[in-house]
């Protein structure tokens, strides 16, 4: 598995809607420093687990279109006595 890695911007999006999110709904308050260390232990802890379950996701996609693409050959098979 690569890395999971995000681009400073996307980092410090996550980082403000996650200072946000403490400050409204928990009443905590940290600076922006703060928050980025905490979203880097989230992406460190967390990560893998979300990245997984997308690829459960992706797979569980690809085997629904696979069985379709089987269920339209099986369409157009054509009847031999061979």
């Amino acid at each position: 598995m690569s890395k999971i890695e995000f681009t400073s911007q996307q980092k410090q999006a996550m980082s403000s809607a996650l200072l946000r999110y403490l400050e409204d709904e928990l009443n905590i308050e940290i600076g922006q420093f703060d928050a980025e260390f905490m979203m880097d232990f989230i992406i460190e802890a967390f990560g893998p687990a979300f990245y997984n379950k997308g690829l459960t996701d992706a797979q569980m996609v690809m085997q629904r279109k696979v069985m379709d693409i089987a269920d339209e050959i099986d369409e157009i098979e054509q009847v031999s006595e061979y």
